[in-house]
């Protein structure tokens, strides 16, 4: 960023059949980013639209300091996105639709966070003064759901309430040199996952109605969300910890089952046998996943480690027994409701695991 001197601002808008939004998009960007004093450009990528929004971006490049890309055989939000990193030239890149459902009126603040010593600065729907504006119950559901998803997949974004925001603003430094995948899904997801920074700043915003244009929500967005968030559990190794914490949670049963039966055997009642043998298990799989499934993690003292994975375990039993009762109650078979019992404590157990006792 140059020193002494106001960032300049370029502001990435993919684009797919947005021509009837663009005049007014342009005329509020270029509203509140002079007010404040700021060199800008905007970079529209267009996937060849029907509706001709590349052709009319064009036009308005005589009274708009507008780049315009017309990408004739790429599609995808995310690979637009990054083509627009490449061929801009600001400080500060802002990345926003152009169904004016993001105000350009907040690309201010956003910057003026990065001025200030943020590395992103993510327009947010999830804080206090923030929201969304007449959406049906059903898509809040979908979004809140998302998001869950994604931070406890991805404990790096586990502090921030909206990181599948698609209106944000970073340093040029943070997305330089990094390797962003163009089938990605949530661009944003992917830069906090992968990208070079240190601070994030969230800035409220409400989002708006869409004015023209349909919306890109449905079926397979939700499965691309999906399939995003497993590519990038593989890139940051949260996979490979997953399947390091099954294989341990395997050795434990064996250690359970085969203490059980060494105690039984020395002469313990079966119902007591079972106590030892399953802290022995239990012991088992904390210094297992403690000198190889989280070893990396290892921050808190060991002893406040040991007494949280014991609180883990025992959240997985009272879940497991929370499960499988009620589906024994209403006539499913005790073996498979065991099963799912388990499931779900496998479940509970990790992301409590991940996130307290490695957190």
């Amino acid at each position: 960023m140059h020193e002494n001197k106001r960032p300049r601002v370029s502001i990435i808008i993919p684009t797919y059949n947005e021509r009837d939004n663009l005049d007014e998009l342009f005329q509020r960007i270029s509203d509140a980013l002079k007010k404040e004093g700021y060199e800008f450009e905007i970079i529209v990528v267009d996937d060849d639209s029907p509706d001709g929004t590349w052709r009319h971006a064009m036009e308005l490049a005589a009274k708009y300091p507008v780049k315009v890309i017309r990408r004739m055989d790429e599609k995808g939000l995310s690979s637009a996105v990054i083509r627009g990193f490449k061929e801009a030239s600001g400080d500060v890149f802002v990345v926003m639709d152009a169904d004016l459902q993001h105000p350009p009126e907040k690309i201010p603040e956003l910057v003026r966070a990065i001025e200030e010593g943020a590395d992103i600065a993510i327009a947010s729907r999830y804080i206090p003064g923030g929201g969304v504006e007449n959406w049906y119950w059903y898509r809040k559901l979908i979004s809140k759901g998302a998001i869950m998803v994604g931070r406890l997949a991805l404990p790096r974004i586990r502090d921030i309430k909206d990181p599948v925001s698609g209106f944000f603003a970073l340093k040029r430094e943070v997305v330089e040199g990094v390797e962003l995948n163009p089938i990605g899904f949530k661009i944003l997801m992917e830069i906090l996952i992968k990208g070079n920074y240190r601070k994030v700043v969230e800035v409220p915003f409400k989002f708006g109605l869409r004015k023209a244009g349909e919306s890109k929500l449905g079926g397979k967005t939700i499965i691309s969300y999906l399939k995003h968030v497993y590519r990038l559990m593989r890139w940051s190794g949260e996979l490979d910890r997953l399947v390091k914490f099954s294989i341990v949670g395997l050795s434990g049963i064996l250690v359970n089952e085969g203490f059980l039966w060494l105690f039984v055997h020395l002469g313990l009642s079966k119902y007591i046998a079972n106590v030892p043998a399953t802290e022995l298990a239990i012991l088992n799989n904390f210094f297992w996943n403690d000198l190889w499934t989280f070893k990396d993690l290892r921050t808190a003292p060991l002893w406040r480690r040991l007494l949280s994975f014991h609180i883990a375990a025992l959240m997985g039993a009272l879940v497991q027994w929370a499960i499988y009762a009620p589906l024994v109650y209403i006539g499913v078979h005790y073996l498979i409701a065991n099963l799912i019992g388990i499931g779900a404590s496998f479940v509970v157990r990790f992301l409590f695991n991940r996130n307290v006792t490695w957190g």
